[in-house]
């Protein structure tokens, strides 16, 4: 392992490397995963000068804490949260040099789910299909981070944004999804697509990097038949046989057989990957 690295302390309740995703492998059954709050990486990238598609820590409600065994430049983005360096506290959203062996400690999320910590130099693991991308369905690329265990950087790529402040939005605090309905809108009665486009749901507790899972009224299916295994796609609203839409995110599986009421719009993707659960949400048909 080179010096050019980061031990990690505190893994965090889940912390996963996460780039922009493998794209072109559905074919293969491996879904796209990578950040998913990509604006949110992407800014992160910039404030420290990497490339927008480098290599960061995605963690997850309770943050994380690493100790750089060389000089470091970092930059937090994504869901709000106290940043610090050896207990002395440093700005989110910027980017902050952090010297050899202190300790970065990223806090809790204080709105939002999820926060990016982006390194200069980006994390340099072994690439799978392209990415460096941790993908929790197939078990592609690193591991979700474990307590002790240390991490490659890469050679620093460009210099750091000269920016005081980075303008980022906020965690919603009610979650509108824009929807186009189809391919198997057909499958359920006209009441059940009022409902969808009508009634309030909220995010459930059990949502992951797989789907956001909602709660809230069931929707009724008006064809009872089995559908055969079709392909899905990110954003694709699913509806098992429970009734309550699940949207498919990143590492979301890449065939299903429960039929897709509607499709999330691409852009309104990033905002669901902050809604905590009980988040209200609201499904909003687009046309075409």
């Amino acid at each position: 392992m080179t010096d050019r690295a980061f031990g990690v302390v505190r893994a965090g309740a889940l912390t996963t490397v996460q780039d922009l995703g493998r794209y072109g492998h559905a074919h293969l059954g491996v879904p796209r995963s990578g950040a998913l709050d990509q604006p949110a990486l992407r800014l992160a990238n910039r404030l420290v000068g990497n490339p927008a598609g480098a290599a960061a820590l995605e963690t997850t409600l309770t943050g994380c804490a690493v100790r750089p065994r060389r000089p470091a430049v970092v930059a937090v983005t994504g869901a709000p949260c106290a940043v610090s360096v050896d207990g002395r506290p440093v700005a989110w959203g910027a980017a902050v040099r952090v010297p050899a062996g202190a300790v970065l400690d990223i806090g809790p999320a204080v709105h939002g789910l999820r926060a990016y910590v982006a390194f200069d130099g980006g994390i340099s693991v072994e690439p799978v299909l392209g990415s460096r991308s941790t993908d929790l369905l197939s078990g592609l690329g690193p591991a979700p981070l474990r307590d002790g265990e240390a991490l490659p950087l890469g050679p620093p790529a460009g210099r750091a944004a000269p920016v005081d402040w980075a303008p980022a939005p906020s965690p919603p605090a009610e979650l509108v999804l824009r929807i186009r309905l189809g391919p198997r809108d057909d499958w359920f009665s006209a009441g059940s697509l009022r409902t969808l486009a009508t009634h309030g749901y909220r995010v459930s507790s059990v949502s992951n990097r797989i789907g956001l899972r909602t709660e809230g009224p069931p929707l009724d299916r008006a064809v009872p038949d089995e559908l055969p295994s079709e392909g899905m796609v990110t954003g694709a609203v699913q509806v098992p046989p429970d009734g309550r839409p699940v949207v498919f995110l990143a590492d979301h599986p890449t065939t299903g057989g429960y039929p897709v009421i509607a499709v999330v719009l691409e852009r309104d993707l990033p905002a669901a990957a902050q809604a905590a659960p009980g988040t209200p949400v609201r499904f909003v048909p687009v046309r075409r």
